[in-house]
């Protein structure tokens, strides 16, 4: 029988019910891809320690227009910050910003994490039945918020703009609705800014309005694009990771047995970042013709650096196909290396986990989950809806 041909088109529907089949092909056949469909062009790394050390290398592996196929642009930075610079640009904007996530400011905000997590999880454990991503995604909101300065207010605004943004169609391109969501959420930090400038608080924007590089102040364009990438990426990405992470417990039971008991949330959410992450892949512009795998890759190409499937290599992790909360994940990419490590990964895993550790105190470990809905996205994995039925314990 003749095998079908390797195809991976980040775009289809399809894959994202379970890309990871796929990617293991690719790790085989074709470590190094080149796009076969016609309305892409772009060639990808699948194996751990090419996609490693391609993450080390921002002086070939150039940011500088942006990290997904279809926002490809020179000026990527004007909507998603630091993100889209290199060094040593990106070094001074990204220590600018890192500030606001420093280990202490992180530490000291569990407590409210945790007062936002029981305020929002009261209501769905006494309905017992809820969508559990409508709460897995307004915890971080909600810390997102108050970080940056988003009024309570408005969030709930900013919250659906953002699930629009991410959301992609087969036509390699932002549906209408994601462009109309971006143009809104554009216009709401501006007036935000302006708003802060004329009264400052004690928040992240008030901070960055303030805040000076070589002597200079950032302009409104670039302060708008760190709000959009905390507003947006901030969130969304914490609130996959819940999603997938309760999906998989319940996928598998024996499992699920470990990460309700002591100690198991930590290696829950990490087993969770590893088996199947919210971030998939990300894009890169090659600076310099690269030989590999006997193909010569020339300068101006798009590279896609594929994270999930380097969380899948067997050679970095033994039978990665398994869920296993037992295993060593040191070597997960999840959140990135080098100079682009995820700002947010502290937040983010703290998020994770005072949400988990709240339900898994709150809950009986039998939970049933109902037929999810995904998200359709070329970067992010995770759900839209996913009906939950819960027991009090």
């Amino acid at each position: 029988m003749t095998a079908q041909p390797l195809v991976y088109n980040p775009f289809d529907y399809a894959l994202h019910e379970d890309p990871y089949p796929t990617y293991a092909r690719m790790r085989e056949e074709a470590p190094l891809y080149r796009s076969t469909t016609p309305e892409l062009d772009f060639y990808a790394l699948s194996r751990h320690a090419d996609v490693w050390a391609s993450f080390r290398n921002p002086t070939l592996y150039s940011s500088s227009h942006g990290v997904s196929l279809e926002l490809w642009s020179p000026n990527a930075r004007e909507r998603s910050s630091f993100i889209s610079m290199d060094p040593p640009e990106h070094t001074a904007f990204r220590a600018l910003v890192s500030r606001g996530f420093s280990p202490r400011r992180v530490q000291n905000l569990e407590p409210r994490i945790r007062e936002l997590t029981r305020a929002r999880l009261t209501a769905s454990i006494e309905a017992g039945s809820f969508d559990f991503i409508d709460l897995a995604q307004r915890v971080p909101v909600d810390v997102i918020s108050e970080l940056i300065g988003v009024p309570e207010a408005d969030r709930d605004q900013v919250l659906t703009w953002s699930n629009l943004m991410i959301a992609r169609d087969e036509t390699f391109s932002m549906p209408p609705a994601a462009r109309q969501a971006t143009g809104a959420i554009m216009g709401y930090y501006e007036a935000l800014i302006a708003e802060r400038r004329r009264y400052p608080g004690d928040d992240m924007l008030s901070a960055l309005l303030a805040a000076e590089i070589d002597g200079q102040h950032l302009t409104d364009t670039d302060i708008r694009a760190v709000l959009m990438l905390l507003g947006v990426a901030g969130n969304e990405s914490t609130a996959k990771l819940l999603g997938n992470a309760w999906y998989q417990a319940a996928r598998h039971p024996d499992q699920r047995a470990v990460a309700f008991a002591p100690g198991g949330i930590r290696p829950w959410i990490e087993e969770t970042l590893r088996y199947d992450s919210s971030g998939q892949m990300v894009a890169r512009l090659v600076t310099a013709d690269v030989e590999l795998y006997g193909q010569v890759v020339p300068t101006g190409s798009r590279m896609l650096l594929l994270g999930a499937s380097a969380n899948h290599d067997p050679r970095a992790f033994s039978g990665p196909d398994r869920y296993d909360l037992g295993r060593d994940t040191s070597a997960l990419l999840s959140f990135g290396t080098g100079a682009h490590f995820c700002l947010g990964a502290s937040l983010a895993r703290l998020e994770a986990r005072v949400v988990l550790e709240e339900l898994v105190a709150a809950v009986d470990e039998g939970y049933e989950i109902g037929e999810p809905t995904r998200v359709h996205s070329a970067n992010m994995r995770g759900f839209a809806t996913l009906p939950t039925t819960v027991k009090p314990r």
